[in-house]
């Protein structure tokens, strides 16, 4: 579609809102998830990846199965198009940013030191600024936010006390690296089919194919190099982090992102090479890539190389340089 015009009365609130609703996306999962990871904790890092996977979609599926619509524009003035065709309900970025900063605090709060009332602050503060971006920006109803939320924590509290039997499973079972590859990959085949495009689809194949890559990862890490790794530099809590940690910190997530984003670059172009060759249509075709056929290959293997990069191929670049 086409954008709206729009006078924007109060930038204050615009740019805070804008950069809120970043923090539901992809450039904030290909970035936090992977720092927690490098840089905090392995435990911490699998535990909001998991969460973050099925979360997500639980959440994908149940907007093309309820199929509520967004509000209506006008007299909503929506400030993004992308996503104006997908279904609203539930909010996959209320349920993102309630799964991924209730989960951070949850698993942290028995392994570091700090006030749990700050950690929960901070956690409420980051769900209401993505929440409340979703209705700034026009993308959602009051209802599709506090249905994603509500879902969210359910699931949280449902998942839970599976916490660590799931992790131990996907660590150590010998299955782990095949389920971990053909589950995803069945769940995006299967997935709700609509009467026109949405991107739903698509999404949910990058969510679920770089959680499949991440778990490959942690299963050969756990095997071959250095098993439920947690990061000791940190044990004794945030607050005594000192100049050069932070620099070692800042250095591992440069380090990292470039071979995430290089990956990225790198197997989309060859994926689409290949399925190109394959379907004998033109990269730049936009409607063949929503094929099934090519949706669902191309963001699967593209996603979990990415995953799978992030989790095993730049901790061995950062042992190599020294950062570990």
């Amino acid at each position: 579609g086409c954008a709206q015009k729009y006078i924007v009365k109060n930038y204050f609130y615009y740019y805070l809102f804008k950069f809120s609703a970043a923090l539901g996306e992809e450039i904030f999962y290909i970035t936090f998830l992977p720092f927690t990871y490098w840089n905090i904790d392995h435990s911490v890092s699998r535990r909001m990846i998991i969460i973050w996977s099925i979360v997500m979609y639980i959440g994908q599926v149940s907007k093309d199965i309820l199929k509520w619509p967004r509000p209506l524009s006008p007299p909503v003035v929506k400030l993004e198009m992308r996503t104006d065709a997908e279904y609203g309900m539930p909010s996959t970025h209320a349920m993102a940013a309630t799964a991924i900063s209730f989960s951070f605090l949850i698993a942290t709060a028995n392994q570091y030191k700090y006030p749990f009332e700050l950690g929960l602050a901070a956690a409420f503060v980051f769900s209401v600024l993505v929440c409340l971006s979703r209705l700034y920006t026009g993308m959602h109803t009051v209802l599709d936010v506090i249905g994603g939320a509500l879902i969210s924590a359910v699931l949280l509290v449902l998942l839970y006390p599976a916490w660590d039997t799931i992790d131990h499973l996907l660590l150590t079972s010998p299955f782990c690296p095949l389920l971990s590859l053909v589950v995803p990959l069945v769940l995006c085949y299967n997935y709700p089919k609509l009467d026109y495009y949405s991107p739903t689809r698509g999404d949910t194949t990058t969510i679920l194919g770089a959680g499949a890559g991440a778990t490959v990862g942690f299963w050969l890490n756990n095997k071959y190099a250095s098993p439920a790794y947690t990061s000791q530099n940190f044990q004794l809590g945030f607050p005594l982090i000192t100049s050069k940690m932070v620099l070692v910190m800042l250095a591992r997530f440069s380090i990292g992102i470039f071979v995430i984003l290089l990956t990225r670059r790198v197997m989309k172009a060859v994926v689409l090479g290949v399925l190109g060759y394959r379907y004998r249509f033109a990269m730049g075709d936009l409607e063949a890539r929503r094929r099934l056929e090519v949706e669902v290959p191309y963001k699967f293997i593209t996603y979990s190389s990415v995953g799978f990069c992030a989790t095993v191929l730049v901790p061995l670049l950062h042992e190599l340089l020294g950062l570990l």
